[in-house]
């Protein structure tokens, strides 16, 4: 009689052949679901590829295999990625470094170059040609008063000059009879103290219509005008510039006594001044000449210091200092307060690039040099800096180019690209 082994429960026990068959077969099956898994995963990958983003250094790739050799810093970026981040390539070149103060400023009219306009002689406004804004030339005719006091003055010059030409011919007849011998000494003596008085005369009214500011050539052609425009008086630009002021009206009385005497104020602002409060413990590095620089709108102007006043402000412990700017674009207006930079030392570099050039790259300085896929990143040497900008000691040679903005883009994308290297 045999023995059937029995497992737990009382149930044939089964052979191990049979328990090493669906061993396999059960391995079989976990095979297939992992092989289904990979097949399913790769078509995904082909049928949903990876989105780039707007800005990247490069798509993942495979590894290389051992034979390539993946350039060391690259950042890859196409041309129109790099517009798109806003990146600015600049040329690395020469510059000179400032070491400079930073003050208020006030820009003003240069004073040398603001004319007044005024009525020397009592009249009426017949005239006013020029409005505010208009531009003038020197000697320009931009008024007309109508005066008593010219037509006055005008008539007693014709009248001198009349009595001069009588009193010249008569000394002349005069004369020509007493060398002759044809007339006595003593009239042709009292024909030539007559021609004398009356040239004196007419020296007089010239000196006279000369102080109410009537010019050689405007005299010269008094003969010659008519009556109605003996109390004509025209008023000439004293300066080239613009109109900033009109103080009259037509009809208006002026040049009298508690009338008013200015028509216009005119002004070149094509230069203009710059007021600077400077502390008194900077005073002494200040000199006549030394730059200044003012920003508004993003740009830059710069002008030289003209003057430096000896005297100081008690309340506000600083000095005056006076800059002269160009403003050829009227882009400085007088009156508006702005903040300006003095240059109190100056240092040549090299090579110079903007302090948003340079980056921190595993503890050391790096700037971004251009190439045909890209940026590569390289360590330089650093020397002196200003506000701006930094001097660059080797690393990166004159004409070279090189990112100067939003370069802390550049440095994410290249530490994104050494994970990706990593994994």
């Amino acid at each position: 009689m045999s023995v059937v082994p029995t497992e737990a429960g009382g149930r044939p026990a089964r052979a191990p052949g049979a328990l090493l068959r669906k061993g396999a077969s059960s391995l079989r099956s976990r095979n297939l679901l992992i092989l289904a898994a990979l097949v399913a995963s790769a078509l995904a990958g082909s049928w949903f590829p990876e989105i780039s983003a707007p800005f990247r250094s490069a798509s993942k790739a495979p590894a290389p295999a051992a034979s390539q050799t993946a350039v060391e810093g690259l950042v890859k970026l196409t041309a129109e990625q790099i517009a798109a981040a806003k990146i600015e390539i600049s040329t690395a070149g020469p510059g000179v470094l400032t070491r400079d103060i930073v003050t208020p400023a006030l820009v003003m009219a240069d004073p040398d170059r603001v004319g007044r306009v005024a009525a020397k002689v009592a009249g009426t406004v017949a005239e006013l040609r020029k409005k505010l804004g208009d531009s003038v030339e020197k000697g320009e005719v931009v008024a007309v008063i109508d005066s008593r006091e010219v037509a006055d003055a005008k008539s007693e010059y014709l009248a001198a000059v009349v009595n001069y030409d009588l009193q010249n011919t008569l000394f002349q007849r005069e004369k020509g009879l007493f060398e002759k011998k044809i007339t006595a000494e003593q009239l042709y003596l009292k024909a030539q103290t007559a021609f004398t008085e009356a040239k004196l005369r007419v020296d007089l009214a010239r000196q006279k219509l000369a102080a109410l500011d009537l010019s050689d050539s405007e005299i010269a052609t008094l003969p010659k005008q008519p009556v109605r425009d003996l109390r004509r008086k025209d008023i000439h630009a004293t300066v080239s510039g613009k109109v900033i002021e009109r103080r009259a009206n037509v009809g208006q009385p002026v040049g009298g006594e508690g009338q008013e005497k200015e028509l216009y104020v005119l002004a070149d602002l094509t230069s203009v001044w710059t007021e600077l409060s400077v502390p008194i413990a900077v005073l002494p590095d200040i000199r006549e000449k030394q730059l200044v620089r003012l920003s508004h709108g993003g740009e830059a102007e710069e002008g030289r210091i003209v003057f430096i006043s000896p005297m100081l402000n008690h309340e506000t412990h600083s000095g005056r200092v006076i800059a002269r700017f160009d403003n050829k674009d009227s882009a400085l207006r007088p009156g508006t307060v702005m903040t300006a930079r003095i240059a109190l030392a100056e240092k040549p570099a090299r090579v110079k690039v903007p302090r948003t050039a340079l980056q921190t790259v595993g503890g050391e300085p790096a700037i971004f040099v251009r190439t045909p896929d890209g940026f590569v990143k390289r360590k330089v040497e650093t020397g002196e800096s200003d506000d701006g900008a930094i001097e660059i000691l080797s690393g990166l040679d004159a004409g070279e180019t090189f990112a100067a903005t939003n370069t802390f883009l550049l440095k994410s994308e290249l530490g994104k690209a050494e994970l990706e290297t990593l994994d």
